[in-house]
């Protein structure tokens, strides 16, 4: 499906797993979202086994309970829809600047997809006015800090269930800002009045985690393909050999990534005349790790990346908030002729467990920003080298300067891309393996997974400034090689960076050239 017929047709929840690329289309692309009829009907059964739950003499924990420490305390059934409504304002304790739009419109499809596999109790038009919201392109306005990424992301989504209620605060597709209630009215929507556990359920998943991880990872595959395409502009513009891409090299190794990368990097360079002109009487023996070792570096990098998605996606399946509803007994014909009788003789267990927990994705994310530190952090390498490395043997003016001494050059911008490498190496410490007790203790085991996601989003922009950096340097080197060309797919590259930086003729800020290259590779470069 294209583009743009992906945008005209809507997204279906059902019990089935999202794709990062479904996510991205919702976020950034306003695709549409609607509610599977089966999904619906599964909806309704489950829903009649929590209300009878929640008016029963058995306590359940959401249902007919406090929470947290308070768990121990009963709420007797009419007061159900207050403490529903009472939890939704009270965890609403986000602080800081808003999360960008594209992260919430990610949390709230993620969210409505893990409800509608029906294994949280809620009734249908709780996911049904989630939707609303999507479609309507009603963004409520989220503090980015807040959760400890272990009983769910509970400050920010209760942000997005304020909303839901007729409270909060919202961004509208005209770019103004609403309160909750005006954006409900503004869309022909009355706000939810909450029944049991459904304030819990729309609160107590990994949703944000899952949206800032889901985004920074389709960015991080954008990036890896611009920075392996760089890698290659700066062996010609460096002048460097390319025996260390002999695939023989790499299958001793027995490391996947890295002989994909080299591959990569052997068909992006093919049909190279540069590599060819000094192939004979070069006195340098080796190039250094920058070049030499950058599969191996960026083929470790390849292969966190991938497992990072694979986290990803199985989390863009799950329902992770607590607790969750399973008939009892009940195979396939059993729930559809419950479903047709009225549901009045369905049975279901409530069992709690940890399914909200972060730590699948807090350690993935981690890795994720440690990935992007290696990405960037050999790319800074192979700037420098370029800019102070010039000799007979490649006759660059230094720091790329059209005039030496009257101008500069690209000298200071090797220094954007070290001090964005010294941010990314704080970024890279992992949030994961600090933990802080919340909740009197009962929740003594906290994953700061939403921190790692935070980081993961600074993270790719700071790398793909650094990578930006490089593909400017590395096109301006290739001028000192002409009439020589590189291979076809460095080539290809140099063209979109043509078509949006000249050449360096007099010193000029570099910011502005630097900006429109990372906007290409934002967009998918190479």
């Amino acid at each position: 499906m294209t583009q743009s017929a992906r945008a005209r047709n809507p997204i279906t929840l059902d019990d089935g797993p999202l794709t990062i690329a479904a996510i991205e289309d919702v976020a950034r692309g306003g695709r549409p979202v609607a509610l599977d009829i089966e999904a619906r009907r599964r909806l309704e059964l489950v829903r009649q086994a929590v209300d009878a739950a929640a008016h029963g003499t058995e306590p359940v924990y959401g249902l007919n309970t406090g929470f947290g420490s308070l768990a121990r305390a009963r709420i007797p059934p009419d007061q159900v829809r207050e403490v529903q409504r009472n939890l939704v304002r009270s965890h609403a304790a986000g602080i800081g600047d808003p999360l960008p739009a594209d992260v919430v419109r990610a949390m709230m499809v993620i969210l409505a997809a893990s409800l509608a596999r029906g294994a949280s109790g809620v009734r249908p038009v709780v996911v049904d006015r989630i939707i609303d919201l999507l479609n309507h392109g009603v963004i409520p306005i989220v503090p980015c800090r807040g959760s400890v990424g272990a009983s769910g992301d509970l400050a920010p989504l209760a942000h997005v269930a304020l909303v839901l209620i007729g409270e909060g605060d919202t961004l509208l597709s005209s770019g103004a800002r609403a309160s909750g209630d005006e954006a409900l009215r503004r869309a022909g929507l009355e706000p939810l009045v909450l029944e049991a556990k459904e304030g819990l359920a729309l609160i107590n998943g990994t949703h944000m985690m899952s949206a800032v991880g889901a985004l920074a990872v389709a960015d991080a595959e954008r990036l890896q393909s611009a920075a392996h395409a760089a890698a290659v502009m700066a062996i010609d513009a460096c002048r460097a050999t390319d025996a260390f891409l002999d695939d023989r090299l790499h299958a001793a190794r027995n490391q996947p990534g890295q002989r994909a990368v080299a591959s990569r990097l052997r068909d992006l360079l093919r049909g190279s005349q540069i590599v060819a002109s000094h192939k004979e009487h070069d006195p340098r023996v080796q190039d250094p790790y920058c070049l030499r070792a950058a599969p191996q570096v960026l083929g470790a990098c390849a292969d966190a990346i991938a497992f990072v998605r694979a986290v990803i996606e199985r989390e863009l399946g799950a329902i992770t908030d607590n607790p969750l509803v399973f008939p009892r007994d009940a195979g396939p014909d059993e729930v559809a002729t419950a479903t047709e009788e009225g549901g009045g003789h369905f049975r279901a267990d409530f069992i709690s467990g940890g399914n909200f927990h972060g730590m699948p994705l807090a350690i993935a994310l981690d890795l994720l920003n440690i990935s992007l530190c290696h990405i960037a952090g050999i790319s800074e390498r192979r700037t420098n080298w370029l800019l102070t490395a010039s000799d007979s043997e490649n006759p660059i003016n230094p720091h790329l300067s059209p005039q030496p001494g009257l101008h500069s050059g690209l000298m200071i911008a090797q220094y954007t891309a070290a001090a964005c490498c010294n941010e990314l190496q704080t970024l890279a410490h992992p949030a994961s393996v600090h933990n802080i007790p919340t909740s009197a203790g009962m929740e003594d085991y906290n994953s700061m997974g939403a921190t790692s996601a935070l980081r993961s989003r600074q993270a790719v922009e700071l790398a793909r400034t650094v990578v930006a950096i490089e593909f400017l340097v590395m096109a301006e080197a290739l001028e000192y090689q002409r009439p020589l060309r590189s291979g076809d797919g460095v080539e290809r590259a140099y063209d979109h960076i043509r078509s949006v930086v000249p050449r360096l003729t007099v010193d000029r800020p570099p910011s502005p050239d630097i900006a429109a290259i990372a906007r290409l590779i934002e967009r998918g470069l190479a």
